[in-house]
This record gives C-alpha cells, structure tokens and sequence, in this order.
C-alpha cells in the first residue's frame, strides 16, 4: 500500500472563512488527507469556543470526505508527527505574514528535522480576509456573505445579536 500523504492545517479559525477553505480545497489537490486541527489558544481572546469552532468546520467541509477536524494543545510538531504528518500547510496573504510564518517554521523545523512547512498563497480574492476582519465587519452589523459561509455568517450574527434585518437595513 502507498505511503498517504497526510498535511495539517492549523490555526484557530475563529470563525473559518473563505480564504481558510481555499487553502484546504487547494492543499487536497497535493496531500490525500488534509487534517484541519484547531488550536486551543487562550491567550486569543476568541468569539467561538473550542467546541463551536470546530462544529461549524465541520459543517461547512461535511461533504469533504478528505478532511477532518481536530484539536491540539501544545506543540504543533508534537501533534503533526502524532497523526504521522510531514507537512504543515500555511496560508499567507502578504509579506508580513511571511515574516512571522518564516520563524514558526523555522522554530518547528529546528525541533522536528522531518516535518516541512508548505506556505501556499492565498487565492487573489482572499488576500485581505482575515477572521479578525470579518468578525469586525460581522460586529457592526456588516454583511459578510462573501466572507464566510452562511452558516457561519448566521453563528456569528447570533453571538453578536444581530438579525438579518439589522444587516439589509444597514446596506
């Protein structure tokens, strides 16, 4: 039997959007199995808990039979070669993501000589997305329909109290 090639995508995805399933829609085109693996960070001051996060990743890649979803706390290349992982994917949107990219993957090669990171840049129509920008624009009563999916663009309409009346009224 082949070796399967197995890549994880980490981040926190708070919420996940349209730049995040690019990457992994793209990233399945080179890796047989891409893991979407969620990070428990407390020092993020996050909109979705652990759980919500990773229910709405979830829904929104359900048909994806390629893809699962998980969470890890502590070291990313402890978790990676856990799930007999060489690749981290990473998304980038500009120069500065690189710079501080570069030294993660910097850091995890020096502690994990067998796991690569593959920095993929993101798709043009998603190089200024950020979640922190669509949970700005969610908060304000913004319409994000080309930002998120709807389902979570309704979670997060939820967690901030805000209707679709109050989004149509403010377009």
């Amino acid at each position: 039997m082949p070796h399967s090639r197995i890549a994880v995508y980490p981040g926190s995805f708070d919420p996940i959007t349209y730049g995040h399933l690019d990457i992994i829609q793209r990233s399945l085109r080179i890796f047989d199995r891409v893991i979407v693996a969620v990070a428990k960070n407390s020092q993020k001051n996050a909109l979705f808990d652990i759980d919500e996060r990773v229910s709405l990743i979830r829904s929104v890649l359900k048909d994806e039979k390629r893809v699962s979803v998980d969470t890890f706390t502590g070291l990313l290349i402890d978790y990676v070669a856990s799930k007999n992982a060489h690749v981290v994917v990473r998304g980038l949107r500009a120069i500065s993501d690189f710079e501080y990219e570069f030294q993660i993957a910097q850091m995890n090669n020096s502690i994990g000589h067998d796991i690569e990171t593959l920095f993929m840049m993101t798709s043009v129509q998603y190089g200024y997305l950020s979640s922190s920008i669509v949970r700005e624009v969610c908060s304000l009563g913004g319409n994000v329909d080309g930002f998120v999916p709807a389902a979570v663009k309704t979670a997060m309409q939820k967690k901030y109290g805000i209707s679709n009346r109050q989004v149509i009224d403010s377009i």
